[in-house]
């Protein structure tokens, strides 16, 4: 999967390093120093991916990544940051990065994590169905087996597509999301503790904490329920965690 990547750092050796990996990898990966470089090259290319380092000259990484979701750019974006402060690798997140990775990582992980946003944010039409004789019925896409699909009432979640539903509508969200959304889906009704959680975020810094986990509920909220502030399928469960649940089978509890 080849793709047009802009990698925002100012860092020379730091920058030439992802280059070098990315460009085995097969993109073609333009190397910029400051956000507001970045931003002028994201509205020019409409790259397909952005690597973006936080703390740049002109605007930092924070303010490119408001700035490109406020004007409604939809592309994949990667933070890459040495703050290990907390409240940083959060801000990032709510502003709508798709994931993030701290210095010093290894390159082998950064492109692995490159390949999975490439997979999930995959742009274009998809390709024209083959014609078929008029006698033949037309073939039915491959559906994913059931046993392999998680369902929660009206939400699924394919772990193997990568893909997540609710109500047949999709749903896009960050790895971060999926994650937690999928081990959630595989045990639903269970209380899932917010360690527990932060486990299943094995791919994130070690700096963070519970509140990562509030966060991403936070944004799931907005993405699988009818009323993000008055949650009915990801319930928190007050000093304990969250769980999944079907709306519907609390509505007959409740009314029972």
């Amino acid at each position: 999967m080849c793709a047009n990547i802009v990698v925002a750092e100012d860092d020379a050796k730091q920058a030439e390093l992802v280059r070098r990996y990315l460009e085995h990898e097969g993109h073609a990966v333009t190397v910029v120093e400051d956000g507001r470089t970045a931003l002028e090259t994201v509205r020019h290319q409409e790259p397909d991916l952005v690597v973006l380092d936080v703390m740049m000259p002109g605007a930092d990484g924070l303010d490119v990544v408001r700035i490109l979701r406020a004007e409604r750019r939809e592309v994949p974006v990667l933070m890459l940051t040495a703050r290990s402060t907390e409240d940083d690798l959060l801000l990032g997140l709510d502003l709508g990065a798709d994931d993030y990775m701290t210095k010093p990582f290894s390159p082998r992980e950064l492109t692995a994590r490159v390949r999975t946003l490439l997979r999930r944010n995959r742009r274009g039409p998809d390709p024209a169905p083959a014609t078929v004789p008029a006698s033949a019925p037309a073939s039915e896409p491959e559906a994913a087996p059931d046993d392999e699909v998680l369902a929660v009432g009206a939400l699924r979640v394919d772990p193997l597509r990568h893909e997540v539903s609710v109500a047949g509508t999709p749903v896009d969200c960050t790895p971060g999301e999926f994650r937690i959304l999928a081990a959630m889906a595989a045990e639903p009704g269970r209380v899932f503790t917010r360690a527990r959680l932060l486990d299943e975020l094995h791919g994130f810094d070690k700096y963070i904490s519970g509140r990562t986990v509030d966060v991403h509920v936070m944004n799931l909220r907005k993405k699988i329920e009818r009323a993000p502030r008055r949650p009915a399928r990801l319930i928190t469960v007050f000093g304990v965690g969250y769980k999944l649940t079907d709306p519907a089978k609390n509505v007959r509890h409740a009314s029972s």
